[in-house]
């Protein structure tokens, strides 16, 4: 019996979470999965991992009243890869319901417009949409918002960074005034908060922590760059690993695009995926690192929010990100499902503060150098030896010995000793000639 049938979810679910082995609900489900079917604002905080998407799939699916030929939930995700995944989501818990029941439709940008739009015809209940493509449709009326009754912004904070909530509030400001609002997010920033104010009413606000910061079976391993090439060491740390597959993050698209062609020009298999390619260009990547045509993925923290990718057995942080929490984020993308990874971070000395904040947070790990064409451990640089010395680390304590008593005229003797040794020596010298 599955644990899920206390909420109330309709046989058809039950079925679709038997089918995909889910039995026990977890934290962020199991508390506001109830909220949601009775109806409230709420605000989902959470990390990567934790069932968010499940979240609000099982209850929206629960509300959705087929007969009616409207759109009563729309989701928006920050890129066209998490609404894509969310999208496949939802068609696994839709496959026990039959053809003529619960419709929905994805709305992305990359996608032929002449095709969606005919899609459209058939008025979807939901709507999985990007937020330029929301805009863009609810803007040009292709899609009627009037009505409807549930909104999800999954990814918030990510909206936020990319400049996407400017989008969402025009289609937000169609939807009637008594809509259930629904957000998730791994932070909720100050920037958000009016927002939320303007549309969520008396939220439930669910803040579920990690029990670790990172993946317990994660090992951490931090190089220091020491002024030398970050990008060189980054290749050479690459071609020794040998991974099954291994992503490798970068703070910004230039920088991406650059670590791609060095990796290229030193024979590795790879490739880069980042928000400045074309829509088609990014389909084909995440279809080569789904399909395991590829060794090296060069991303951007694009890949580390949300994104489900199989098979990624080590992480290399190119450099370290401007929002640490996305560290997490990142190295978050192995080691999944209880499997082991690796994380390397290149670290210069100027960023010594935001390691010692990585620290301060419970991640540790070794510290690396290159020496000689070989990795070997070396000490952690953050550590003062002076202040560290603990009693425990000094050893057994041994007493000193006390100085011997110098007697008065000792240089004055030992002089007179030297030069009566040196008299006798020219005696014997003598007799010998």
């Amino acid at each position: 019996m599955s644990a899920f049938q206390r909420f109330d979810l309709p046989p058809f679910l039950i079925k679709s979470l038997q089918d995909q082995n889910i039995e026990k609900p977890m934290e962020i489900q199991e508390r506001l999965i109830p909220a949601i079917i009775n109806g409230r604002d709420v605000i989902g905080q959470s990390h990567t991992g934790s069932g968010k998407t499940l979240a609000f799939l099982l209850p929206i699916l629960t509300k959705i009243r087929p007969d009616h030929k409207y759109i009563q939930a729309v989701i928006t995700a920050p890129t066209r890869e998490l609404a894509g995944q969310i999208y496949n989501e939802l068609q696994k818990l839709l496959k026990n319901v039959s053809d003529s029941n619960i419709k929905a439709i994805r709305l992305t940008g990359g996608t032929d417009r002449q095709r969606t739009m005919e899609k459209l015809q058939k008025t979807p209940h939901i709507i999985v949409a990007t937020p330029g493509r929301l805009n863009d449709m609810t803007k040009n009326q292709a899609i009627d918002v009037h009505r409807t009754e549930m909104f999800v912004v999954d990814e918030a904070d990510q909206m936020l960074d990319m400049g996407f909530i400017e989008e969402i509030d025009p289609a937000a400001s169609l939807m009637p005034d008594n809509l259930q609002m629904m957000v998730f997010s791994a932070t909720i920033p100050e920037q958000l908060q009016p927002f939320l104010r303007k549309y969520m009413k008396n939220p439930r606000h669910v803040h579920v922590k990690p029990e670790q910061t990172a993946p317990a079976k994660m090992k951490h391993q931090f190089i220091l760059l020491k002024h030398r090439d970050r990008t060189e060491l980054t290749v050479h740390l690459a071609k020794n690993l040998r991974p099954y597959l291994a992503i490798i993050f970068t703070t910004t698209k230039e920088d991406a695009d650059h670590v791609l062609e060095a990796m290229i020009t030193a024979g590795l298999n790879a490739d880069v995926l980042h928000g400045g390619l074309p829509p088609r260009q990014r389909k084909q990547v995440m279809r080569k690192v789904n399909g395991l045509q590829i060794q090296y993925l060069v991303a951007t923290d694009l890949a580390a929010r949300g994104m489900d990718i199989k098979g990624v057995s080590h992480v290399i942080n190119h450099s370290l990100p401007k929002e640490l929490e996305y560290y997490v984020h990142r190295v978050g993308r192995t080691a999944r499902a209880g499997q082991t990874g690796e994380a390397f971070t290149f670290i210069e000395k100027e960023e010594y503060p935001e390691l010692k904040k990585l620290q301060n947070k419970g991640i540790t790990g070794q510290f690396l150098d290159l020496k000689k064409n070989e990795w070997i451990t070396v000490e952690n640089p953050l550590i003062n030896k002076q202040n560290l010395k603990s009693e425990s680390n000094k050893g057994p304590i041994i007493p000193k010995s006390k100085p011997k008593k110098v007697k008065p005229g000792y240089k004055k003797k030992a002089r007179w000793k030297a030069e009566k040794q040196e008299k006798r020596q020219k005696k014997i010298n003598k007799r010998k000639k």
